[in-house]
């Protein structure tokens, strides 16, 4: 599915559940920010579970405002988990020849299937750098 069939998905939705790690297609995607917009105006029901991150506490203030919700409406709107509990919504990652070529895919986490997403090249050097920090700030030397 591509990103212009999933926006029209959610173009036609009255309810969507999202799981996300950052809020980032419903606060720095354009394209998703409006329909985001366009459905509340229109009373469709979004659900998020997101894990109670700084990053995500930041861009729950932002859609606030953003969208113009009240403080009842975040909480009915959103639950925050801590990041054990985050985990079954994480899908499978790999980052291959991060000093190189470096392409990163993700699939989902337990099944044996073809669906495989292969991200643009500027995504997975960023996923290299965040990996190699976490690496770096736990096992205290380079991967």
């Amino acid at each position: 599915m591509t990103l212009k069939q999933l926006i029209k998905l959610e173009d036609k939705a009255t309810e969507i559940w999202v799981v996300s790690p950052t809020l980032h297609y419903d606060i720095e995607n354009k394209d998703f920010s409006e329909i985001v917009s366009v459905n509340l105006g229109e009373k469709a029901k979004y659900k998020y579970i997101v894990p109670a991150t700084r990053t995500v506490e930041k861009n729950m203030k932002a859609y606030q405002k953003r969208y113009g919700l009240t403080d009842v409406e975040m909480q009915e709107n959103f639950l925050l988990l801590p990041s054990s509990e985050f985990t079954p919504f994480i899908t499978e990652t790999a980052i291959y020849d991060a000093s190189a070529d470096c392409i990163a895919c993700a699939a989902p986490a337990t099944d044996d299937t073809n669906e495989i997403i292969k991200f643009k090249e500027e995504t997975a050097r960023q996923m290299a750098k965040h990996f190699k920090s976490i690496w770096k700030k736990y096992k205290r030397k380079n991967p």
